[in-house]
């Protein structure tokens, strides 16, 4: 069953090509200019110049029969294949039969057939070629009735009767007549069908308009003709039929400069017609989806088609090459200065895929980084592919400043590849951190302070780059030739590029410094503190060697609260908000009894009142949410009891240890 759906999408695409083939012949045919040649040349007389009014309807009429060819169902398609198959069948049967009248003719022999070696030869391949002919037209129509494709074998049965040959002639005349009554009787009988065809289709979109909308019809057809694949295969035939039509009229072997021209020629060749190059775009984004998936596999193996990114499916490259064409009027050029605009074309591209697997290596590699895993290979494959993308595009940018004039456009490839070579070296720097902390075997002081300092680092060069670009272009639009589309292009990189860039990393500074503030602004737990707690910290789970205390009495590493401040500025456990506190909050803090789950419980009032909880201060229905009746922090119940703490010296709180990080485990398992 597989093998039949594939041999059926096989189908549905190569069928529909022709068309395409069609539509882009009657693009490149201009009517107007084919008569004007005519007129010029003094052919006013002939006959196809008077009725050239009727030529253009014929040409309208061809771009109308091409789009029926091209959204034709395919059962209907295949039919409508079968039938010209058939027809092509008996036009060769009838120039088998021709050939053969005519050698007779020439022999001159009008004698047994058998008499004469060279009339039996002939006659034998004839009758084998119509038999042939007979066969193949009657399973192609799918019937037994042979006889209806056999008229052709008229001539043969005349000459095997001893008929004189001008009488053969006759015959043969006949049987092509009454071959071509046969094809019109078959037309007149199916003449309405294509009217109940597109009765139907009317039918069934304004059905589907109907209920779904122009879109869902647009989306419809789209994945039913699978335009995509058309028109690549569309391309590719082009390409390939260029190609050859280059080699075959060339007898030495070209150099390799000379390849390289070839092949942007033959692209440039390839482009010429909106539907060439639509096909050139879904080609270069198949090519893109190619190299990702590669890439995708080099590093993951079968797990990275798990989880597909749909940004890394090609598209990005291909709607960029699409706008590039459009707003430079590539189609519109003369093939040399299209293959030299085509040649930067396709260098943004590949700038384009380069950071695209910069943005698949990225998170895989820094975390193969972090993780403990001891593979090699592993290491090896990620390793060597941010080494390729750290080496090939500063090699691009030096290849395009040796045989390229300094423009705008190049600034722009030559930047996009410089920052792709530095986003690179910044996740190898952070590779090696990780690594070298795995190697030590303890946590490395200040960690993150030094990723920080790394990321900012290239983020600033990056910056920069992108600001020296915008100065280049402002120059040049304004000391040099100005457009418009070089000062839209100038705007959206000042925008993206350097606007959004600053603001960014503005705001991660400002965080960054809010939490220092907000760390150093708490408390640091003593000693006393720390052995009555006893606990780990429940960020990283590990010993609490040195911690600072919240304003809700948690009890955390001051790295890890930091990171976690990073994200949001509430408590890990009891999500409330982080403030400053004073020395009198750490001073209740350490009279209270220490609990595993919180510190800094509140004895109760005289006369029995039930202490406060620091939540209760700050209900809200997400703490409802998060936090069970039975809260780890000892705060109240409905019953109006103090929930009873977990200390570290009762003699059964080891048993409670899994329960408790389980517990916090939900609410810190985001950073």
């Amino acid at each position: 069953m597989a093998l039949k759906e594939r041999v059926e999408a096989v189908l549905n695409v190569g069928l529909r090509v022709p068309s395409i083939v069609l539509l882009d012949v009657l693009y490149r045919w201009d009517v107007g200019s084919f008569f004007q040649k005519i007129q010029r040349s003094g052919l006013s007389d002939n006959p196809l110049f008077q009725y050239k009014y009727l030529a253009l309807y014929l040409h309208y009429v061809g771009y109308i029969l091409s789009l029926v060819l091209l959204t034709l169902p395919r059962q209907h398609l295949v039919k409508l294949y079968l039938y010209a198959l058939t027809a092509l069948l008996l036009f060769a049967g009838h120039q088998v039969s021709r050939d053969y009248v005519r050698g007779e003719l020439e022999s001159g022999h009008e004698g047994a057939v058998y008499l004469e070696p060279l009339s039996m030869k002939r006659f034998t391949t004839a009758l084998v070629g119509q038999l042939v002919v007979c066969t193949l037209c009657s399973c192609v129509m799918q019937t037994k009735r042979i006889w209806l494709f056999s008229a052709h074998l008229l001539p043969l049965v005349a000459r095997l009767c001893l008929v004189p040959l001008e009488t053969i002639v006759f015959i043969n005349k006949f049987s092509m007549i009454f071959t071509g009554l046969e094809v019109i009787y078959f037309l007149a009988s199916n003449l309405l069908v294509p009217y109940e065809l597109a009765k139907t289709a009317y039918r069934q979109l304004a059905q589907v308009v109907e209920v779904y909308g122009l879109l869902a019809l647009a989306m419809s057809l789209w994945n039913q003709l699978v335009l995509p694949v058309l028109f690549m295969c569309f391309w590719l035939l082009l390409f390939a039929l260029q190609i050859y039509s280059y080699f075959s009229t060339r007898d030495r072997p070209a150099s390799r400069e000379r390849l390289l021209f070839l092949f942007l020629t033959s692209v440039a060749e390839c482009c010429s017609t909106p539907y060439s190059l639509l096909g050139l775009v879904f080609t270069v984004s198949f090519v893109a989806l190619g190299v990702l998936t590669l890439c995708k596999f080099y590093l993951q193996g079968y797990r990275a088609f798990i989880n597909d990114n749909t940004m890394h499916r090609g598209v990005t490259e291909g709607i960029t090459l699409l706008i590039l064409a459009v707003q430079t009027g590539l189609i519109e050029l003369q093939v040399i200065h299209r293959a030299f605009l085509l040649s930067i074309i396709l260098f943004i591209v590949v700038a384009s895929i380069l950071q695209s697997m910069l943005e698949i290596a990225d998170p895989i590699v820094l975390a193969l980084g972090a993780s403990r895993d001891r593979s090699l290979w592993k290491h090896f494959r990620a390793v060597s592919l941010c080494l390729f993308l750290l080496v090939f595009p500063a090699y691009m940018a030096y290849m395009i400043c040796q045989f390229f004039h300094m423009d705008f456009w190049l600034l722009i490839i030559i930047s996009s590849s410089i920052l792709t070579s530095l986003q690179v070296l910044g996740t190898l720097l952070i590779y090696v951190l990780f690594m070298v902390e795995e190697f030590r075997k303890a946590p490395v002081e200040n960690m993150d302070e030094v990723i920080y300092c790394v990321n900012g680092t290239y983020r600033l060069l990056e910056f920069l780059v992108a600001v020296c670009v915008v100065c280049y272009g402002v120059s040049e639009t304004v000391f040099g030739e100005w457009s418009v589309m070089g000062g839209t292009i100038i705007l959206v990189h000042s925008y993206y590029n350097v606007w959004l860039r600053a603001q960014l990393g503005w705001q991660s500074f400002l965080l960054r410094r809010d939490a220092v503030n907000k760390i150093k602004s708490l408390p640091a737990a003593s000693p006393a503190q720390l052995r009555r707690y006893n606990d780990i910290c429940a960020i990283c789970y590990q010993d609490l060697s040195s911690a600072v205390i919240t304003p809700c009495g948690h009890f955390f590493h001051a790295g890890c609260l930091k990171k976690w401040l990073y994200v949001q500025e509430t408590c890990p456990l009891c999500h409330a908000q982080l403030k400053s506190q004073s020395a009198a909050d750490a001073a209740q803090a350490d009279r209270a009894p220490a609990g595993r789950g919180a510190v800094g419980e509140e004895k109760p009032a005289e006369g029995g009142a039930a202490p406060s909880s620091s939540r209760a201060d700050r209900p809200s229905p997400s703490d409802q949410l998060d936090t069970p009746p039975s809260s780890l922090e000892g705060g109240d119940q409905a019953g109006g009891g103090a929930t009873p703490s977990i200390r570290s010296d009762d003699p059964g709180s080891s048993r409670h240890v899994p329960e408790t990080r389980d517990a916090l485990r939900g609410d810190v398992v985001g950073l």
